[in-house]
């Protein structure tokens, strides 16, 4: 699938000879014009608080409409289909790299990759429920209480597992950048249907240039238009997948 990263970058209006020629440096170099673009830009403090109001809001609505009458039937028909805890809790990467326990509800047989190894389309450790619930999603509801503790925002980039932190970060320019901001549960890349398992080094790129973009260009309004979007996603995938 063809995904369009448009960032206001400007390029082309660079002459070959400001731009290195090498890939390698090409990469930095554009990661270096990310870094100014996003250094141009610092949200205002009614910002911080109306977003904290938002993610507070809406996680609690949804943790006591929703989740006090799912977190029963999901436990039920985790437990009925494999063994292990109802929670899947794992270290993830926060704000300013520090760790927090991310929650999920467990989708994967215990096994002893789970911290080092992402989970493929099809792999042999998925339960029979989890396959459901990674497609609906419904795996990631347990982080609205992640959002409402405060580790993370409804909305900003997705958290990743500390390997994988410490991995991309040795080998991507600017990778942690993205740590600036608190972590989502959905994003800008999610939306753009980066999403899932990472495959190769220009995927994760793309993904960063939208999680920069993001931070770039974050406001409330645009917080709200990813949430209707990954709404109207899950809703597409949950039809597909039935049908």
């Amino acid at each position: 699938m063809k995904h369009e990263a448009t960032l206001e970058l400007e390029l082309e209006r660079e002459t070959t000879a400001t731009i290195p020629s090498t890939d390698m440096a090409r990469i930095r170099y554009l990661f270096l014009e990310l870094e100014q673009a996003y250094m141009e830009h610092k949200p205002t403090a009614l910002y911080y608080h109306a977003k904290r109001v938002m993610d507070v809001t809406i996680s609690l609505a949804f943790i006591v409409g929703v989740m006090s009458w799912l977190t029963p039937l999901l436990a039920i028909l985790i437990k009925l289909t494999s063994k292990g805890p109802v929670f899947f809790i794992q270290k993830r990467t926060g704000l300013y790299g520090s760790e927090f326990n991310c929650f999920k509800f467990r989708t994967m047989y215990v096994n002893d990759e789970a911290d080092v190894r992402q989970v493929s389309i099809n792999d042999s450790r998925i339960t029979p429920i989890g396959k459901f619930l990674r497609i609906s999603h419904l795996d990631e509801t347990a982080q609205f209480f992640n959002v409402l503790i405060g580790d993370m925002s409804i909305v900003g980039p997705r958290p990743h597992m500390l390997y994988h932190t410490k991995y991309y970060s040795d080998c991507i320019p600017y990778y942690n950048l993205r740590l600036e901001v608190k972590p989502g549960m959905t994003g800008m890349a999610q939306i753009k249907d980066y999403i899932g398992e990472i495959n190769g080094e220009r995927e994760l790129r793309k993904r960063i240039q939208w999680d920069v973009y993001y931070m770039k260009h974050r406001s409330i309004a645009l917080d709200l238009g990813i949430l209707f979007k990954t709404g109207a996603k899950v809703l597409e995938k949950c039809y597909d997948f039935m049908f």
